[in-house]
């Protein structure tokens, strides 16, 4: 008889009840990964140094969040705290990595006129930038979430990039197309690029960074994993999506360039409404041309 298979939801469900139930105390331990938990945000703050970096935009801050996945136990009022923690940072710049809502045919055209009023609410003297992420893209979503985020001003790069300029000098931010479910292109996202300047990514999927290191970027932001939504002591993080098997959370260094890559653990849930020994976060990333 042929082994019956079981799917990603499936093994996460069967592995999480299993362990709740060896490691939980009461359901203090189930309750903490469902309702509290999740509505933790970390903030996370970084330095990036290269002498890449212009001297006006020394000190300048970036702000990266990703994977809010609205509609799948996050709700339109966490967003709303959300954004209230993200301008109190005080941002130049503002990045979104994808996945705003978790299934695109869920939310209401009165929940999707919400979230453009709330996203609008972001502060970012230098802009907002994001690209597709997995849930956002195909068929009905496509259209939808990309029209959502051009009414909140943000604006999509999708296998292009841009410059963000301050005092006459400038840096390179490029965005590629998703990659389980789009068309990202390297070559085509860096083809105006000025390979001497300091260039930032923006790609959902971090795994993808194995092939970002052969081009000239210098960093590359993602997020896709969650940081695996459960970790569990001595063992860490237990199953995570594709192109996020590698590059799980935090920063990595890759390459002979070499490539910073960095990893956001993300703000929602997905598949199961866990998270444990993971809290959500946002990352502030403050620019240094020396160290």
């Amino acid at each position: 008889m042929a082994r019956k298979s079981i799917s990603r939801r499936s093994f996460l469900k069967r592995f999480i009840y299993s362990f709740f139930g060896l490691f939980g105390v009461g359901g203090g331990t189930y309750y903490y990964a469902k309702h509290i938990e999740p509505s933790l945000i970390n903030v996370k703050r970084e330095k990036i140094v290269s002498p890449k970096i212009p001297q006006a935009f020394d000190g300048f801050n970036i702000l990266l969040f990703g994977d809010t996945h609205l509609g799948f136990h996050y709700t339109l009022d966490q967003l709303n705290d959300l954004i209230t923690e993200i301008n109190s940072q005080k941002p130049d710049l503002v990045l979104f990595t994808g996945d705003l809502v978790d299934d695109p045919r869920q939310l209401s055209m009165q929940e999707y006129e919400t979230c453009i009023r709330i996203l609008s609410n972001i502060n970012a003297p230098f802009g907002k930038y994001w690209v597709y992420g997995n849930h956002d893209h195909g068929g009905y979503g496509t259209e939808t979430i990309k029209k959502v985020m051009e009414l909140s001003q943000f604006r999509l790069l999708m296998n292009e990039s841009t410059q963000i300029v301050k005092d006459d000098t400038t840096f390179n931010l490029a965005g590629l197309d998703d990659v389980m479910l789009g068309r990202p292109s390297l070559d085509q996202t860096l083809s105006n690029v000025d390979t001497d300047k300091f260039t930032v990514l923006m790609c959902h999927e971090p795994d993808f960074a194995d092939l970002t290191k052969a081009f000239p970027v210098d960093v590359q932001f993602s997020g896709h994993s969650h940081g695996g939504q459960i970790q569990i002591p001595f063992i860490g993080y237990v199953v995570t999506p594709p192109f996020a098997e590698k590059y799980v959370e935090g920063n990595y260094t890759i390459g002979n360039n070499p490539l910073q890559l960095f990893v956001t653990r993300g703000i929602g849930t997905t598949r199961l409404p866990y998270r444990f020994l993971c809290k959500p976060e946002i990352n502030l990333f403050t620019l240094h041309r020396d160290g």
